[in-house]
């Protein structure tokens, strides 16, 4: 068996305290820890990519193209968002209809991606247009929820939506800039499907008054996947540089 320099019995009848590890041991647990969650959204993620993957199977016989998908799902996101702007009318009506229209479209967003794979129909510019596109939805109904809080005067809430928009959007940037660096940059839980599941819980929620949090949970996951990816790229980095 191999002792640590601060466990008792490394050497023979002496007693020594305990110290704590050191910061190469607690660097390795914490990135143990790390890849075990990554690991978890891996299979997940793959797994919802070849159910998709066969679902568009038949769709790719069709006529239908990945663009013509990334449209349909950017109008209705931004029809659901123009919804969400007019709650103050009718909060049930208008927030309910509007979160469908979002999370329609934004499965029809997700179905592009499915549709470009299985029919080998995908392009440069179609993926191009589908990432500058998710941004737009996205950013759109979000804005027409910190219209809500502005008309409630939850300022707090209106940062913590503010706060959503920059991240999100820096969630993507960071993972496009680390690619364009040839490096890994796709770790964190604050992907866009779990963004989407946040937004959808918040509008469902809203008409009893719980929209916020959602929105609180949406921008702290999506700082704390920048700050992850940042730290991930970083660690690469090194990495390479040791080799």
């Amino acid at each position: 068996m191999k002792y640590e320099p601060g466990e008792s019995g490394a050497v023979s009848g002496v007693r020594r305290s305990r110290r704590p590890a050191p910061p190469a041991v607690s660097e390795r647990r914490r990135g143990a820890s790390v890849n075990q969650l990554e690991r978890v959204k891996q299979e997940y993620t793959d797994a919802a990519r070849e159910i998709l993957r066969r679902s568009m199977r038949g769709v790719a016989r069709t006529k239908l193209t990945p663009d013509m998908l990334t449209v349909a799902g950017v109008t209705l996101c931004l029809a659901g968002a123009v919804l969400v702007g007019f709650e103050h009318r009718n909060e049930y009506l208008f927030f309910w209809t509007g979160g469908v229209l979002f999370v329609v479209g934004s499965v029809l967003d997700i179905l592009d991606g499915a549709l470009a794979r299985a029919a080998s129909k995908g392009t440069v510019f179609g993926a191009f247009l589908d990432s500058t596109f998710d941004r737009v939805g996205e950013a759109a109904i979000l804005a027409t929820i910190g219209l809500s809080f502005m008309r409630d005067s939850n300022e707090v809430a209106l940062l913590a939506a503010f706060a959503a928009v920059a991240g999100s959007f820096l969630v993507s940037y960071t993972r496009a800039k680390a690619e364009a660096l040839g490096l890994r940059g796709d770790v964190g839980f604050g992907s866009r499907v779990e963004r989407v599941v946040l937004i959808a819980v918040g509008l469902f929620f809203a008409p009893w008054g719980w929209l916020q949090w959602p929105i609180y949970a949406l921008a702290a996951l999506a700082w704390a996947t920048v700050a992850q990816r940042i730290l991930f790229v970083r660690r690469q980095l090194r990495e390479l540089a040791q080799v």
